[in-house]
């Protein structure tokens, strides 16, 4: 394993090339207010950041990546568009031992902000971290949650049922059952139907919640009792989507034949997108497309995503990335700007260029 010496050497070479794109060095505290935070991360790197709590400053934590405080710095004081690098420590516990599972380890990364052609930026930061790993035998994969957040839109069903699914996007065991519940194929929890039965026979109401509350949560159980089921084809169609993987060259041709409603204009974005991959010297044909990756990743990402990685199940992701647009408006305070970016962990690249 690469020492800490090592790793950061490794990260320095990465930050040069960064640096030369045009990307400005940024370095955040490692001491991250945490009620914020917390929210924006998916339920893993919640349950694995180390919190504490401070006499004067209240919850804080050990920052567990740079992306959401690189934002939060920008929408502050950052001019646009702007490019920005960085290399240092993030801390996230481990549920497993593993030399490649370490608590503490560095990150390099490459962020773009830039209200003009989105997918081009995409392709940008791709290609950028794609040329730092080319001399090693990676498999890269792309994907694109706002692909998915399509399809629930364009779903024939009530407004509430598509929220729930888009709000569990990134859980991917609730939203199939949710997606099962809603097409007729699963049973209503029985919570929700004993709730129904009670408020139908005058049973008294009892808990903390007030009146206004009861009867507005009776309201959305009521009218999803009342709601047709999602139609057999739609349903199939989907579960085909989540499904999908193949070489990104042969994607929007996959996409376009599920024949789900919506799709559309993802599906032509998508296309802008390996068109400015393919001018930046991606192979479309080796590059895999698949439509769920991503899902279990930072719950911030909503359009763009990729990861690299080495192949073996027990190493974690050499680099992912992927674009954040909504983060830059939670943080922005009434402002927003399209945004994308990458890290490389360096130690671990360190790692495989010593095996070779």
């Amino acid at each position: 394993m690469a020492s800490k010496a090592q790793a950061r050497a490794t990260g320095e070479r990465i930050l040069q090339a960064f640096r030369a794109a045009g990307a400005a060095e940024i370095q955040p505290d490692i001491l991250q207010p945490a009620d914020t935070l917390l929210d924006l991360y998916g339920e893993d790197i919640r349950a694995r950041a180390y919190v504490t709590s401070d006499p004067l400053r209240g919850e804080q934590m050990l920052r567990p990546d740079f992306t959401v405080p690189v934002v939060q710095e920008h929408m502050a004081n950052g001019a646009e568009p702007a490019r920005y690098c960085y290399l240092g420590e993030v801390f996230r516990k481990q549920d497993h031992r593993g030399a490649a599972r370490v608590s503490e380890y560095n990150q390099v990364g490459y962020e773009v902000f830039d209200r003009e052609a989105p997918e081009a930026a995409d392709a940008e930061v791709f290609a950028l971290i794609a040329a730092q790993l080319g001399h090693l035998n990676l498999s890269a994969t792309i994907g694109d949650i706002g692909i998915l957040s399509a399809a629930i839109e364009g779903l024939d069903t009530i407004p509430a049922r598509k929220s729930a699914l888009a709000r569990h996007i990134w859980r991917p065991q609730r939203f199939q059952r949710l997606l099962e519940r809603f097409a007729g194929r699963a049973e209503v929890p029985v919570s929700r139907v004993a709730l129904l039965e009670g408020a139908r026979s005058g049973a008294p109401w009892i808990g903390l919640r007030s009146g206004d509350e009861f009867d507005a949560r009776l309201a959305r159980l009521t009218e999803d009792a009342a709601a047709a089921p999602i139609d057999r084809a739609a349903f199939g169609g989907f579960a085909a989507l989540l499904d999908l993987s193949c070489p990104a060259s042969e994607a929007p041709a996959r996409l376009a034949a599920l024949g789900l409603a919506g799709l559309a204009p993802a599906i032509a974005r998508l296309e802008v997108r390996l068109a400015a991959l393919a001018a930046r010297g991606v192979d479309l044909s080796a590059l895999i497309f698949d439509a769920s990756h991503g899902r279990t990743t930072m719950e911030y990402y909503d359009g763009f995503v990729f990861t690299f990685s080495a192949g073996d199940a027990d190493l974690p992701p050499v680099a992912t990335g992927g674009r954040y647009d909504a983060l830059t408006r939670v943080l922005g305070q009434g402002r927003e700007i399209p945004a994308v970016g990458g890290v490389i962990r360096p130690g671990l690249l360190a790692d495989l260029e010593a095996a070779q």
